[in-house]
């Protein structure tokens, strides 16, 4: 059972810089539990610097994030993973275990007994890897896993960690049509027991259907943020990605297609 959430991830007067490009200026943005918040935009205009300065890992330029109202700095970095997890796109580094080991990672800022982890912490893993569709290869060694599959674990590992705030960095990528939507699904349960989500996608169908918030990063710092109703229409989306949109309409759902 997760227990009550009442903390929200906080960015004020955030500016921040990748290299020379500017990913933001003067940020304000409040993400509250049971929001579900989606980051688009262009290849290259920051969507995962910004990502990892909401997760601390990026100093910004000038503001700051916070989390139940102190600063994300503030924290031990084993209290902080235990309230806020981040799912990024590439580890740069091989892990050699089996998938159970590495889904079991997840547990390491709870983690209470000097070697190994407790009962808890394995059921945990357990029911993650369940949820992912990996009981059956709990064993196999991660390193021999394919793309989509280490892409599970991936989130399966984060599942375990069982935090307040998840921040994911295209959760989708590598995955068939079917493991898209059991991890869509998945996050939407957890936004359902009042955590609190932001997510960089790139297909904007899955951010109408699951985010209720969205922030477009724009060229020169510029971001538009608001409701996913208001912001995901054909003429915000076209000047987003600079590029002519079909909209179409499937039993009463748009979509946008790239006109080609």
């Amino acid at each position: 059972m997760r227990v009550a959430n009442d903390s929200a991830l906080e960015a004020r007067a955030l500016s921040v810089q990748m290299g020379e490009r500017v990913v933001c200026r003067g940020l304000d943005v409040l993400i509250r539990p049971g929001e579900c918040w989606g980051v688009l935009g262009q290849n290259g205009m920051g969507k995962t610097t910004l990502l990892r300065t909401l997760a601390g890992l990026h100093t910004p330029q000038s503001g700051g994030v916070s989390w139940d109202g102190l600063a994300l700095e503030d924290y031990a970095r084993r209290d902080l993973a235990q309230r806020v997890a981040i799912l990024t796109q590439s580890e740069g580094v091989e892990f050699y275990g089996s998938v159970q080991e590495y889904v079991l990672l997840g547990r390491f800022p709870h983690r209470t007994l000097l070697f190994g982890y407790s009962a808890e912490d394995e059921q945990l893993a357990r029911q993650s890897m369940a949820q992912m569709e990996l009981t059956e290869l709990a064993g196999r060694p991660h390193s021999k896993l394919s793309g989509g599959e280490r892409q599970r674990a991936a989130v399966a590992q984060m599942l375990t960690q069982r935090a307040q705030c998840y921040l994911l960095d295209e959760p989708l990528q590598h995955l068939d049509l079917r493991h898209q939507a059991k991890v869509m699904r998945v996050l939407g349960q957890l936004r359902e027991e009042a955590c609190a989500l932001v997510m960089v996608l790139h297909d904007t169908l899955w951010a109408q259907r699951y985010c209720d918030h969205v922030l477009m990063l724009l060229p020169d710092g510029q971001v538009l943020q608001g409701g996913a109703d208001e912001l995901l229409t054909r003429t915000h989306l076209e000047a987003l990605y600079q590029c002519h949109l079909r909209e179409v309409s499937v039993d009463g759902e748009r979509c946008f297609v790239a006109g080609v």
